[in-house]
Parts: structure tokens; C-alpha cells; sequence
């Protein structure tokens, strides 16, 4: 017999049988063979189940152009695309009507996601977060009362005196009030702005004055480009700052994120941060290093910010004066969100990416109520 066989011999009932079988302890066991194959398991996130509709309302102008009614354009696919990885049910809405406006608080979304600053229907303004406030449906960004205060830069800045926090001294002005340089209240150089709007409109070469003539022509050509009155600033000659503020969302703390913007000299020999220069990319901006300037940029932009009613997120501007002390020059409680610098400010000083500073908005916004 072959020694891969066994044989066994046995009687039953004095019958004789043999019975032969193969030796399987001599074959070897493979054990790939021996082990059944799974298929890979593909694990998906589990999503956060809340509702949370991005609110948007028609531009008929040019794309991206500015709108009185919206404080922050938004790019709501892509911030839609970001949201739907974390949160189950992400739309986008457009509100058209007021019918529209109610629906959306029918629907009562855990978080509405939106720059709008205010519908005007049936020949009144409604303004969106004001609205949302009645129905305890959370937002993003500050009320209305927040809102008009960063807006109307006399009241701004009106606030911040009240609240020993530092300003340039000021007034506000209109073509024909001062006739005679004897009558300005502020001695030159002096800075000219509008008395609102934002992304420095209005702010040009021309808005640093030195005598009684510049200052004429430059409160003149705001009244005529922009029908607005001119706020007047004693001239501040140091560095620029912005400082974005961000509101913890879980103990209501405020981190702020301090940035210097640095602007080339222009044709005058002076560095000034106008509207050219920021629609056209012109100015660097990089992280602010020393760390007691840090610190007090960051105290004086996180008071202003509680100042002023702000919630959520914002910007705070400061300029340094002569002798290195900073100053409130003007805030936003809406700023934009696409590179500008309260997301600049975010790269710089949290390392954070685009996709984690909309999560962080949203979170914010979702612990709100």
C-alpha cells in the first residue's frame, strides 16, 4: 500500500471488512485557502443631523457686484459643498418674495447661512436676522442695532469715545459748512472719508490733505461722486492693521486674529490703503510678530467689537498713530469671506483652511440659540 493511505481492518458480527482512506495529516493545509475572503469596507461619515439652508437673493447687476442689501457674497455652491461633507440636509434659497421669506421660517432650518442684510418688500425693509431672531432660528453674523452702529462711522466712532476706546478726533462736514480754514475744528494733515460705505470708497490719494484748498476739493468731490456728507479725521501716519474676531461657540469668548497690511508708497510719497489699491490686490498682508503690539491690537479690537453689539464674526481696522499707539479707525460685522483679510487673517494666525473657517462659522452660528 501507498503511505498516503491508512488501512483499517475490523469484524462486525464475525464478518471481516478492511477499510482504506487517504492520510490527510501528510497533505500540507494552505492557509491562504483556509481563510475566506472579505470584501473591503468602505466607511462613510456619519453627518450631523441638522438643516441648514444658505439664504441668498437675486443681483440683476454684474456678478459679484456690490449690493446695498447684502453685507457678505457669498459662494454658495461651493460653501453648500463644504457644509453637505459635515451637515445631512444643506440648500440653497433664494428669496424673492415675502411669501419666500415665510416659507423659510415655516421650514425653521437649525442654522440659516446667509450675508443678507435685508429684503425690501411691500415698500418696507426686513431685515433678515432681525426676522430670524422672532422665530429663535439661528443666524450667522450681528443684528440690525449691530449693524447701524458699524455702518453710520460718526456713530462708530461715537461709541467707541464713549467707551475710552481710541479714535482719531473727528467731525463731519458738508460743502460751504467751513468757509474759512480758521473755522476747522482739527488741525492739518487731515484724513477725509464718506461718512459710510465700505471696501474705501471714496478713499483715493486725494483724501490725505495738508491746507484749507485740498481740504475743499476733497469734501466737494465726495458730495458730487457720492452724495454724502465727508467724516474728517485727524491724520494718523503709522502702520495699518485688521484684526478679525471670532466668537467661540461654545463660551461666547471672542479670539482675535490681528494682520498688518502693508501698502506701497504712491506717487505722493505716502502710504494710503484706497479703493484701488484693495479692488486690485496691491497691498501684503502678513502676521503681526511682536507680541505686545499683538496684544494690544487684540484688546482694542476685541472691545470694539463688544462695543458695538457684535456677535459671531467680524473685522476690526486700526491705525497706529505717530508714536506706535493704536486706534479704532472703522469696523465690519459682515466681512467678506472670500480671501479678503478676515480670512487672510484666519491662514495667518490659525493656520486654518477655507473649508474649516465656513465649518467654524456655521458651528458659531448653530450654537447661537
Amino acid at each position: 500500500l501507498k503511505r498516503d493511505l491508512i488501512v483499517y481492518a475490523f469484524c462486525v458480527d464475525n464478518e471481516k471488512f478492511i477499510m482504506i482512506i487517504n492520510d490527510i495529516t501528510k497533505k500540507p493545509i494552505s492557509i491562504a485557502a483556509a481563510v475566506l475572503p472579505f470584501k473591503k469596507k468602505i466607511t462613510l461619515p456619519i453627518k450631523i443631523n441638522k438643516s441648514i439652508e444658505i439664504v441668498i437673493v437675486p443681483n440683476l447687476g454684474e456678478i459679484n457686484s456690490h449690493q446695498d442689501n447684502v453685507g457678505i457674497i457669498l459662494e454658495e455652491k461651493k460653501i453648500q459643498r463644504i457644509l453637505s461633507k459635515r451637515y445631512k440636509y444643506v440648500l440653497i434659497t433664494e428669496i424673492n418674495s415675502i411669501d419666500d421669506l415665510e416659507q423659510l421660517v415655516k421650514r425653521k432650518p437649525d442654522l440659516v447661512f446667509s450675508g443678507v442684510k435685508y429684503f425690501y418688500f411691500n415698500n418696507k425693509k426686513i431685515w433678515l436676522n432681525d426676522y430670524l431672531e422672532i422665530f429663535s432660528i439661528p443666524y450667522i453674523a450681528s443684528s440690525k442695532a449691530a449693524l447701524d452702529n458699524e455702518s453710520d462711522k460718526k456713530r462708530a466712532k461715537n461709541i467707541m469715545q464713549q467707551n475710552k476706546i481710541k479714535t482719531a478726533d473727528f467731525f463731519i462736514t458738508n460743502p460751504g459748512e467751513h468757509v474759512k480754514e480758521s473755522s476747522i475744528p482739527l488741525k492739518f494733515p487731515l484724513f477725509i472719508k464718506p461718512i459710510n460705505g465700505g471696501d474705501s470708497r471714496g478713499i483715493n490719494k486725494n483724501s490725505l490733505v495738508f491746507n484749507f484748498e485740498e481740504y475743499t476739493a476733497k469734501v466737494l468731490d465726495i458730495k458730487l461722486k457720492l452724495n454724502k456728507p465727508s467724516l474728517v479725521e485727524t491724520y494718523l501716519a503709522g502702520k495699518e492693521y485688521s484684526v478679525g474676531i471670532f466668537e467661540d461657540s461654545i463660551d461666547g469668548s471672542l479670539r482675535a486674529m490681528p494682520i498688518e497690511i502693508i501698502v506701497k508708497k504712491n506717487i505722493d510719497g505716502y502710504c494710503i490703503l484706497d479703493f484701488d489699491v484693495k479692488k486690485n490686490d496691491e497691498e501684503e498682508v502678513i502676521l503681526v510678530s511682536d507680541t505686545k503690539i499683538f496684544n494690544k491690537l487684540s484688546e482694542l479690537a476685541k472691545n470694539s467689537f463688544v462695543a458695538l453689539g457684535g456677535k459671531s464674526l467680524g473685522r476690526i481696522d486700526i491705525k497706529m498713530d505717530h508714536l506706535g499707539e493704536p486706534h479704532f479707525i472703522e469696523a465690519n460685522l459682515m466681512p467678506g469671506l472670500r480671501k479678503g483679510y478676515f480670512y487672510r487673517s484666519c491662514v495667518l494666525n490659525l493656520n486654518m483652511s477655507y473649508d474649516d473657517m465656513i465649518f467654524s462659522i456655521a458651528n458659531t452660528g448653530l450654537s447661537s440659540h
